[in-house]
């Protein structure tokens, strides 16, 4: 069998009731982060842009945007979720590929499960199945695919969406194998448009084109056979330089890639979280004044300065990607949420002040999550921390109880607190909902 048939077999092969408990759970997890962080951007100006472009295309109104009264088309409402999910760079993030699977597949899962009517359960199940393929194929390519430039949220997400989606419309092996075959010919995103609002996009067309392609086959619309695993096929073509069909296809229902995916504490770039936990720490612990610091100096990781290495941002996108910016608004204000992301923020005259003493080192040994930070204080004393994982990595996983927090504070920035709590609840217990009616009521902004 290609590569691809062994993928859709495998896949309609696995019964939902038999995934791992734990798998539903951290499904939940994802989707409840999602939703908190979808409500918040749900109030940008790029939100309003695309929601403007959704309404004027006036499509059938079978699923629901988050944080709108708008509802729209299931391929309108993947694409405008998955743009709200990434928009912040605020959802998760998988180890060591930094995929970010949450995105590009609840937004085609749950457009899907609106559309069908089906159980909250089948939803978390789906999204399960899509995600670990995505990620799987993230590991296939890891790392000379992104080392080329490609943005593996975009390539490998659409993946994910399309599996995730034919397991909702519960498509056979055949018409599995095909809709993966469109889907992969849409397998795209590069990483020069990062800081701006074209990254989110990537995640945005993976989730309405995965569900596109799904929906297709179905009406026996016809893709490649093996668009995997053939000549000019995603390895050939998009990681020429290397891939690994062993970790797409073996072990699968033993080995769970998901259990290196991490949900994030601070809205940027996933590798500058441990310089901002160790700055935080020290701010903290020594009571720093910013004005009494002359230089932060970080031994990093390489895929620091590989990905984020903009000394000088010039809008709060970017500072998304500037470790100088994330840096310098977690001693200024201890924190690394949305709004230390603001156009307004990048400009602040203290943080641009401290930006322009942030320095790092590389140091091939570390881990993506680690880093060792010295600050030095004006009076020439130094202070130093050492983070061996960051918060929200695999090995140091945020907790639920830190989850429903982020997701009180996003979610309370657009809805009231008992809209808030009834939200949370019904996303905790979404596995015995017969439908995703309630959520979507309660995920309304009017």
């Amino acid at each position: 069998m290609s590569v691809s048939s062994s993928l859709a077999k495998l896949i309609t092969e696995k019964r939902l009731e038999d995934l791992p408990s734990w798998t539903i759970h951290e499904a939940k997890r994802t989707l409840i982060n999602m939703v908190g962080i979808s409500l918040s951007a749900s109030t940008s100006s790029g939100n309003d842009m695309l929601l403007s472009w959704i309404e004027k295309e006036n499509a059938s109104p079978r699923a629901s945007i988050i944080g709108s009264s708008v509802r729209t088309s299931p391929f309108n409402a993947a694409l405008m979720n998955g743009f709200l999910a990434h928009l912040q760079d605020y959802d998760d993030t998988h180890f060591p590929t930094v995929l970010h699977p949450t995105a590009p597949v609840w937004p085609a899962v749950f457009a899907a499960s609106e559309d069908q009517n089906a159980t909250g359960l089948q939803s978390l199940g789906s999204f399960v199945l899509g995600a670990e393929i995505a990620c799987r194929l993230a590991m296939s390519v890891h790392p000379w695919h992104y080392d080329m430039g490609w943005h593996i949220t975009g390539t490998t997400g659409v993946f994910g969406a399309v599996i995730g989606v034919g397991k909702i419309l519960n498509l056979d092996n055949t018409t599995l194998n095909m809709a993966i075959g469109q889907a992969g010919t849409y397998a795209s995103g590069i990483r020069e448009v990062f800081g701006s609002h074209t990254k989110p996009m990537h995640a945005t067309k993976a989730a309405s084109n995965g569900l596109q392609s799904a929906y297709l086959a179905t009406s026996g619309f016809t893709g490649a056979d093996d668009i995997i695993g053939g000549r000019r096929g995603f390895w050939e073509v998009l990681s020429p330089n290397g891939h690994n069909k062993e970790i797409l296809l073996n072990n699968f229902g033993d080995h769970w890639e998901l259990k290196n995916n991490g949900l994030k504490p601070y809205a940027n770039g996933v590798v500058s979280h441990p310089i901002q936990d160790a700055v935080i720490y020290l701010r903290n612990a020594h009571s720093i004044q910013p004005a009494n610091v002359s230089a932060i100096n970080a031994r990093v990781h390489p895929l620091v300065l590989e990905l984020m290495n903009r000394p000088e941002p010039q809008r709060g996108l970017e500072g998304k990607f500037s470790f100088q910016h994330c840096a310098a608004a977690a001693l200024v204000d201890g924190a690394g949420h949305d709004a230390q992301f603001s156009d307004t923020k990048i400009t602040e005259p203290l943080i641009a002040n401290i930006r322009s003493k942030v320095n790092a080192q590389i140091d091939d040994s570390l881990g993506e999550d680690e880093v060792y930070i010295s600050i030095v204080m004006n009076n020439g004393q130094t202070l130093e921390h050492h983070v061996k994982h960051a918060t929200g990595s695999p090995e140091n996983p945020m907790s639920d109880a830190s989850l429903e927090s982020k997701f009180r504070d996003l979610a309370g920035e657009v809805l009231n607190s008992s809209q808030v709590n009834k939200l949370l609840s019904t996303l905790w217990e979404i596995e015995k909902a017969p439908d995703l009616q309630e959520v979507t009521e309660l995920m309304r902004v009017q």
